[in-house]
């Protein structure tokens, strides 16, 4: 059994119900700083694999926490710009953040999950608990 997906959204989706996220592309993500990075999930023989598309951001920009079974991965990043010239000064702020949160099944191994990144992709391994993991196929003799 796969993780259950769960958002947590900032604005209600009556929008996205009624018009379709394409009406007005970016303007929830980018001049709101309000962004969901794109998530694979994948089962294996003896884990879950979770990776989190998200370029631009780095490692120490991450939050994972796990609380009553529930794994919530987030990010918040402030980003300010300024420049100066001879009579004028222009600054920018930019800010983002997002909040992914996983139901883990009965069958993961909570205590032992691990996480790492690379090129803008965090990746997490979930194991699954022995009893869980898939047994080889064996021969039974007939008596």
């Amino acid at each position: 059994m796969l993780p259950v997906i769960r958002r947590k959204s900032l604005f209600p989706s009556l929008v996205d119900e009624f018009f379709g996220k394409d009406l007005v592309p970016g303007w929830f993500d980018s001049e709101t700083g309000i962004t969901e990075p794109s998530v694979n999930i994948a089962e294996g023989k003896s884990e879950f694999r979770i990776e989190v598309a998200a370029p631009g951001l780095e490692k120490d920009d991450f939050r994972i926490n796990l609380q009553n079974n529930v794994l919530s991965i987030s990010s918040e990043k402030e980003i300010s710009k300024e420049e100066k010239e001879e009579k004028f000064m222009r600054r920018e702020f930019s800010y983002s953040q997002f909040r992914r949160s996983f139901s883990l099944p009965d069958t993961a191994d909570a205590g032992n999950i691990k996480a790492n990144h690379k090129n803008g992709v965090l990746y997490i391994t979930i194991p699954k608990k022995e009893e869980a993991k898939e047994k080889p196929a064996r021969e039974i003799t007939i008596s």
